[in-house]
């Protein structure tokens, strides 16, 4: 069976001709290969170095169609989007002849017109993955105009958690992110970790305020002199125009901030390894970010914010710690609270949250795939 993606995935040429793209949708794709015996993958190609969270396909059967890069937020960006549809359009159709089904990664700029054209121009067996925050009570116009239209169709849609006004078409699924071995090796490091004498704690994302860095940085700054003591790292694994700016405030903490930037899979898990503590007070509109069942499978204990769904795995007190409301202070009070718990209370929060990881295991994600959807 042969599937098309088509997504707003960012993929750039290396010096040596290979295309890599943005690590965990092409890591999603390359397990894909366990159920499709050819994958083609309509998304943008960039100019410019790729970071070095960019990954190569793992097979020439998954078959990279480049688009232009279009979208954006500004009015510009969008006048962009409209103005490169037809071509878009083309090149998506042409695909759709080679292909037994497609998916379409929403939401996304190119959504707005792809979603109505799949809709009414395409017979194709396929299914819509919307990756953003389905009860977001005021997304933007792009988003909300998506989401609008995949409640009110007939093919599948797969969103973030579960929700009582869901459409019977919308599907909860959990984003794949991890393999069997990956909660092999989890479960074995959980039931290896004690107390940490020095706490270390961990971010990985944009580096922005929308996702909470600031507040990460304001908090671990307002901590008293020998509370400082007690942390031995923080690590912000991610990039963004404001990285200078958070830099300046971090040499001023008194804590040791490390700005990774982008890294690959094996070194995001790395620094998930030696961590204690994930920590993502975010408004930003979010689904489930991977990131937090990632670091949680490699024994963080997850401090985040009551954003869509997250809430429906981070239980507050039970396998995690949730900042409501979202703000420095409440940041600091929490990073106390974890840094007061003792052993007992410790590994309780460790074994709560072995549970909930294998829902977002590529295995299980593929098996879903086959029943739920491609048998329909």
């Amino acid at each position: 069976m042969k599937l098309a993606i088509i997504s707003h995935t960012e993929h750039y040429k290396t010096a040596a001709g290979t295309i890599v793209g943005w690590s965990p949708t092409v890591n999603e794709i390359n397990h894909l290969l366990a159920v499709f015996d050819t994958i083609y993958h309509v998304a943008m190609l960039h100019d410019g170095d790729a970071p070095p969270s960019a990954l190569a396909y793992a097979s020439d059967q998954v078959v990279f169609v480049p688009l232009a890069p279009s979208g954006g937020r500004t009015v510009l960006s969008k006048f962009d989007t409209l103005f490169k549809a037809p071509k878009v359009l083309k090149t998506v159709s042409d695909t759709l002849k080679k292909v037994d089904c497609f998916q379409l990664r929403t939401p996304t700029g190119i959504g707005v017109y792809l979603i109505p054209y799949l809709t009414f121009f395409s017979q194709k067996k396929g299914w819509y993955k919307y990756a953003g925050n389905w009860n977001q009570a005021q997304a933007p116009l792009g988003y909300a105009l998506q989401r609008f239209m995949l409640r009110h169709q007939k093919r599948t849609v797969t969103i973030n958690g579960q929700w009582e006004t869901q459409p019977k078409h919308s599907l909860t699924f959990e984003n794949p992110c991890l393999t069997v071995a990956d909660v092999a090796e989890g479960q074995q490091l959980i039931a290896a970790r004690a107390l940490p004498k020095l706490w270390t704690f961990c971010y990985a994302g944009r580096l922005e305020d929308e996702k909470g860095v600031g507040r990460i940085i304001a908090a671990f700054t307002a901590l008293s002199t020998v509370e400082k003591a007690q942390v031995k790292a923080v690590h912000l694994v991610g990039d963004g125009a404001d990285m200078p700016r958070y830099q300046r405030l971090a040499a001023s903490s008194g804590v040791p901030i490390i700005f990774h930037g982008f890294l690959s899979r094996t070194a995001v898990f790395d620094v998930y390894r030696e961590s204690d503590v994930f920590i993502m007070p975010t408004t930003a509109s979010e689904g489930f970010p991977k990131v937090i069942a990632e670091a949680m499978n490699f024994g963080c204990i997850p401090m985040v914010s009551d954003v869509s769904a997250i809430v429906q795995y981070v239980k507050p007190h039970v396998n995690g710690f949730v900042i409501d409301p979202v703000t420095a202070a409440t940041t600091l009070q929490i990073i106390r609270t974890i840094m007061a718990l003792d052993a007992a209370a410790y590994k309780t929060y460790l074994k709560a949250m072995e549970a909930m990881v294998f829902k977002f295991t590529f295995e299980h994600y593929n098996e879903r795939i086959t029943t739920d959807i491609l048998s329909h």
